[in-house]
C-alpha cells in the first residue's frame, strides 16, 4: 500500500429488476484492518476492522475509552508505521502510538481486543463490574433538553453522513450541544469505531469530558457504546434502534439518559427520563 485507502470502493453489481438483469457500477464502503500499536512497550494492542479515515482519532479514542490513557497529554505522538525495509513506505493500516515518558498502563485487560469485528464490536467484553471499577461518576445531572431538541437529531445525523449517501453501508456517531446543534460526526463500518473516532477527536482537541453534550449513534445502543460514552462523560445517548439489556444497565448505573427508537417525533426513554423537560 503506497497511499491512504479511500473510504469508498468501486464495484460492479448486477441488478435484477422485473425479470431482467443489468450491470452497473456501485460504491461500497471500504473495510480494512487497522492495527493499533504502542511504541513502548512495543506491542500490538488491537486490530479492528474499520473504514479508513480519522485513524489517529480512532486510536486515541480507543485508548481513552479502554483506560490506557486518561488525558491528551498521555499521548506523545501518533503516526502511521513506516516500513524501513521498503524504502520508508508508510503503512496506512498500522498506527503507532507513543505514550508520554513514564506512563506504564496496565495492558493485561486489552488482550481481549486482539481482534475487533466491525460488525459486533469486541467479543467477550468486560463486565459491568469491570467498568464500575474503572470509571468514577462524571456524568452531570444538571443537563435538561426539550423533546424538540431530541426530535431534531436523526435528520441532522442522516444529513451529515456523506459516505453513507454514496454507499448505503455505514454507521455514524455524532455529538450535539444542549441546543441540538451538530458539532461533529464520524462514520465507520462499526458503530463502536465511529464513536471512538468521535471521542478521539474530542480528546485531541482537549474537549473532554462531553458532560454538556448529546451523542447519537445509528443502529442500536450496545454495552460497548454505553461504555465509551460513560468514559467520555456523555449524559444523553440516543440511537435509532433498541438498546441491549446490558446497555440499559450501564446507563442506569452511571446516570445516563438512554434514548432508543428515535424516529420522527417519537422516542423511548429507558433511563434518566428527568433530563427530558415536559413542561
Amino acid at each position: 500500500m503506497t497511499k491512504p485507502i479511500g473510504n469508498k470502493t468501486k464495484a460492479t453489481v448486477w441488478v435484477m429488476e422485473n425479470g431482467k438483469m443489468r450491470s452497473r457500477f456501485d460504491h461500497l464502503t471500504t473495510e480494512e484492518p487497522l492495527e493499533i500499536r504502542l511504541v513502548s512497550p512495543n506491542r500490538t494492542i488491537a486490530v479492528t476492522m474499520r473504514s479508513p479515515g480519522a485513524d489517529f482519532e480512532l486510536a486515541a479514542g480507543f485508548l481513552y475509552s479502554e483506560g490506557v490513557i486518561s488525558c491528551r497529554e498521555d499521548i506523545q505522538r501518533i503516526n502511521y508505521c513506516v516500513d524501513k525495509s521498503v524504502d520508508g513506505e508508510q503503512r496506512y493500516n498500522i498506527v503507532n502510538v507513543e505514550l508520554r515518558e513514564g506512563l506504564s498502563p496496565d495492558l493485561q485487560p486489552l488482550e481481549r481486543h486482539f481482534f475487533t469485528s466491525s460488525a459486533c464490536g469486541v467479543c467477550g467484553k468486560a463486565s459491568l463490574e469491570a467498568l464500575r471499577l474503572r470509571c468514577s461518576p462524571v456524568i452531570t445531572p444538571n443537563l435538561k433538553v426539550t423533546p424538540e431538541t431530541i426530535y431534531s437529531l436523526p435528520q441532522q445525523l442522516r444529513a451529515g453522513q456523506n459516505i453513507f449517501t454514496a454507499t448505503g453501508g455505514l454507521h455514524a456517531a455524532a455529538v450535539f450541544d444542549a441546543q441540538g446543534q451538530l458539532l461533529n460526526l464520524k462514520e465507520d463500518v462499526g458503530r463502536h469505531n465511529a464513536l471512538d473516532k468521535l471521542i478521539g477527536a474530542a480528546l485531541l482537541a482537549d474537549e473532554l469530558p462531553l458532560n454538556n453534550h448529546i451523542v447519537m449513534v445509528s443502529g442500536r445502543s450496545s454495552f460497548e457504546i454505553l461504555q465509551k460514552s460513560t468514559t467520555a462523560g456523555v449524559p444523553i445517548v440516543c440511537s435509532v434502534s433498541a438498546p441491549s439489556s446490558l446497555a440499559v444497565s450501564v446507563a442506569q448505573e452511571f446516570g445516563i439518559t438512554l434514548i432508543g427508537f428515535l424516529r420522527g417525533e417519537r422516542f423511548n426513554i429507558y433511563t434518566g427520563y428527568e433530563r427530558i423537560s415536559t413542561a
